[in-house]
């Protein structure tokens, strides 16, 4: 098939790459166009602009846009909108808010333009591995898409999983179960390490329970794979961001009532990890000393 592909970061690029990989024609546009030439060198058709990519494309248009989730990715299916045809479809593979998908797909079918939402997991490594693919829309819209999630994802590793919107929704609560894994490896790590047992080998443990053990995972082969170049982690600082779907996935929770103790946990860790000498911190220091005459470090 030919399809177009609207943003090459990270997964974008690597994704246009798998499509070239698996026989597609692929036409790229990106802010920047020096990613568009190096794709051109790698055998997709370069566009120097949204008009340029659409007028390249046959019908009907079928473009996937990567762009980075919120008034990007909303501005750009509006530039969309007054380009393609009837008949024409856009995939919207961001890490988007699923409550998001509904209004764009109903501005897009004003203008008889399809509309699929795809949660994308892969990383770096979908190039090599596959990408794991949630997908959300109307049935003939994704079968339009077909071949190209065909080539994306891994055998067996691509769902219609409903309406429009439930891809990016079944996307987001994988990566709130994700944030709650990493946090529960930080935590179980840093036992080990801090630990009554000093100069415990933590690149050989991870490895270990990968060898058949019940908490074996990606995750913690991707560890293993960490601490095998920094044992300690020393050349890494604990600050990590947050992609904005654990969040969402909080206040789902609390929309509908579900207990999710240990999601809600792990996205408040994140906070925290960016915090130094956190205000919240240096009140129960204070309230240790005022009740109870504990000490306190001084600054």
């Amino acid at each position: 098939m030919h399809i177009a592909m609207m943003g090459l970061g990270r997964m974008g690029m690597n994704m246009a790459r798998r499509l070239l990989r698996g026989g597609h024609t692929v036409t790229v546009w990106n802010r920047s166009a020096d990613k568009v030439r190096q794709m051109v060198q790698e055998g997709a058709q370069g566009a120097d602009s949204p008009e340029a990519m659409v007028r390249m494309l046959p019908q009907p248009r079928i473009v996937w846009c990567m762009l980075p989730a919120g008034d990007v990715t909303r501005q750009t299916l509006e530039t969309l909108a007054g380009l393609l045809s009837p008949g024409d479809m856009v995939i919207e593979g961001a890490n988007s808010y699923w409550r998001d998908d509904a209004p764009q797909a109903a501005m897009l079918a004003e203008r008889g333009i399809g509309y699929v939402d795809a949660g994308v997991s892969g990383g770096i490594w979908g190039l090599e591995e596959g990408y794991c693919t949630m997908v959300g829309g109307d049935a003939a819209h994704v079968a339009l898409a077909a071949p190209a999630l065909d080539t994306l994802a891994p055998a067996d590793g691509w769902r219609h999983v409903g309406p429009v919107g439930a891809g990016h929704f079944v996307k987001m609560v994988h990566n709130g179960i994700e944030y709650a894994l990493m946090e529960s490896y930080g935590e179980g790590f840093q036992l080990l390490r801090e630990g009554p047992f000093p100069g415990l080998d933590l690149h050989a443990v991870a490895a270990l329970w990968n060898r058949g053990s019940v908490v074996r995972s990606w995750l913690l082969e991707l560890l293993e794979a960490a601490l095998q170049k920094d044992p300690q982690l020393d050349s890494i600082q604990g600050y990590v961001e947050d992609s904005g779907a654990g969040r969402w996935t909080v206040l789902e929770t609390v929309h509908h009532g579900v207990a999710a103790p240990v999601l809600a946990q792990a996205l408040y860790r994140r906070f925290a990890s960016r915090q130094d000498n956190a205000f919240s911190n240096r009140v129960l220091a204070a309230l240790r000393n005022e009740f109870g005459g504990h000490a306190v470090k001084r600054s």
